[in-house]
């Protein structure tokens, strides 16, 4: 019964896990979407794709979930306001720099 019970909720717990990076991977993906044209914008002549992977990698859940909502309420101030605040951070700024790089010796 115990084993049982072991099993039950390993399973459960297991479904939560795929059901997060799902939610997850999704919010990432509308997230990208309302990034992309702010970063044509902020900076224009810089690798739009691989900017735009870097401040994603870069940005909190709670940023990556604000952005995603932004693809379904529309890009306020604020939304730009986000991705102009990931886009300074040193984790950010070394992101860019290798995406740059990388187009230049690559």
């Amino acid at each position: 019964m115990l084993r049982a019970l072991a099993i039950g909720l390993t399973a459960v717990s297991l479904s939560g896990c795929v059901t997060d990076g799902i939610v997850q991977d999704t919010s990432r993906e509308a997230a990208k979407r309302v990034v992309t044209p702010i970063v044509v914008d902020k900076f224009p002549g810089g690798n739009t794709e691989a900017y735009s992977n870097c401040i994603i990698d870069n940005a909190t859940t709670d940023e990556i979930f604000s952005l995603a909502k932004a693809a379904v309420t529309g890009v306020d101030q604020s939304t730009v306001n986000t991705v102009v605040t990931i886009s300074t951070r040193g984790d950010t700024l070394k992101c860019f720099l290798k995406a740059e790089l990388g187009s230049v010796t690559g």
